[in-house]
């Protein structure tokens, strides 16, 4: 298999507000968010980081896709270097988070041409492209209508079909379905397996146990920052479901019984 992402001893630090201290009741002035985080991905295949809320999973993914810079280790996607050719690795991903806040005042329509334009697109591909992701989403019907006005499972379609607009090979997803319907939730999830068996690669974080059954090939279980466990979802279940697996190991990381 080829090796699309290489994941090195990540680390990224927080310090912590007096705010914050007193909210979880700590005299810690920093948290580690991700703590020497390892992992690879290859290409064609759906990696999930699976973990609960505050395991550091969107810290990750925001590191990977440049957001962030860690404090130390380093990633490597298709041959690019995050901290030091973050332009050309911004260049290679996608990267979408349910955070992802569209302007207000414009349209479908004139964002998905103004954010291909950025990326240097020939306008005759941006068109088709736009023509072709509007109408699997049904955002055709809605292109001239301002963001403001369209539902929150709209602006999602429209999120994510901006954040490839350049036909990316890498996919960073934060939360795929967070927030979303079942019928907008669907849609995006069936795009997720589409765009695997056409070869690109999806590095999304859940902390939902059926949707890592639907999509993952292989999972990293991620917990306080660290990565606990990982494999193929075979390997990771074998009699078992996948949250069952999950608790199992969450249990035995935090003491309990």
């Amino acid at each position: 298999m080829e090796e699309i992402l290489v994941v090195n001893n990540l680390v990224k630090k927080f310090n912590i507000t007096k705010k914050q201290q007193k909210i979880d009741k700590t005299k810690e002035k920093i948290k580690v968010a991700v703590d020497n985080l390892s992992f690879k991905a290859y290409k064609g295949e759906i990696y999930g980081l699976l973990g609960p809320n505050g395991a550091g999973k969107t810290t990750t993914l925001r590191m990977l896709a440049t957001l962030i810079k860690p404090n130390s280790g380093d990633a490597i996607i298709d041959g690019k270097n995050i901290i030091t050719e973050p332009d050309e690795v911004r260049n290679k991903i996608g990267f979408m988070t349910s955070e992802l806040k569209l302007e207000d005042f414009f349209t479908p329509n004139f964002l998905f041409e103004y954010f291909g334009e950025l990326h240097h697109i020939d306008k005759e591909v941006v068109l088709e492209r736009k023509k072709r992701l509007f109408e699997k989403f049904g955002i055709d019907k809605f292109a001239e209508v301002k963001v403001g006005d369209l539902s929150t499972g709209m602006k999602q379609k429209a999120s994510l079909v901006i954040s490839i607009v350049h036909d990316p090979n890498i996919i960073i997803f934060d939360e795929p379905t967070n927030g979303l319907d079942v019928i907008t939730a669907k849609s995006v999830t069936d795009f997720l397996i589409e765009m695997r068996n056409e070869g690109k690669t999806i590095i999304l974080s859940t902390h939902i146990f059926s949707l890592v059954e639907k999509l993952c090939d292989r999972v990293g279980i991620i917990i306080d920052g660290k990565m606990i466990k990982e494999g193929s979802l075979e390997e990771l279940t074998k009699e078992k479901s996948i949250e069952d697996v999950f608790f199992d190991i969450y249990k035995e990381v935090k003491g309990e019984e």
